[in-house]
């Protein structure tokens, strides 16, 4: 199922492929925290940047691994390539425009324990491409 989705002042526009039912996490890692940002993954093939790509700021930090994308003008962080994914976009799940996806299944993630919290979670599958 195709979604599509947009930051607050819709510079940003994306499209991804994926079930309609998601699995999103919510990490307690520094940013995330911060931020609030409960998000979902996707691989890299599955997304598609429509607009806005002159108007991204790309922040980073510690292991330079995540590339942290948000909108110069509204600042608001639709997607990222997270660094537990970086085959893969985290989408952020209020940033998906309503109407398609059914359901969210909120898996909690141990930032704050990143290297622990990979090696026991499946979050590393949710970036490779469905098999057919």
């Amino acid at each position: 199922m195709k979604h599509f989705g947009y930051c607050h002042c819709k510079a940003v526009q994306f499209e991804f492929e994926a079930p309609d039912e998601l699995v999103a996490w919510d990490c307690n890692c520094s940013i995330c925290l911060m931020k609030k940002n409960v998000h979902t993954i996707v691989p890299a093939s599955a997304f598609h940047l429509t607009q806005g790509a002159d108007v991204l700021t790309t922040y980073t930090f510690n292991t330079h691994t995540a590339k942290h994308q948000f909108c110069r003008i509204c600042g608001v962080q639709p997607f990222y390539i997270p660094r537990s994914n970086p085959d893969g976009y985290a989408i952020t799940i209020a940033c998906i425009a309503p109407g398609t996806v059914k359901h969210f299944e909120i898996k909690k993630y141990d930032g704050q324990n990143w290297e622990a919290q990979y090696e026991t979670a499946d979050i590393s599958k949710y970036s490779k491409a469905l098999q057919s």
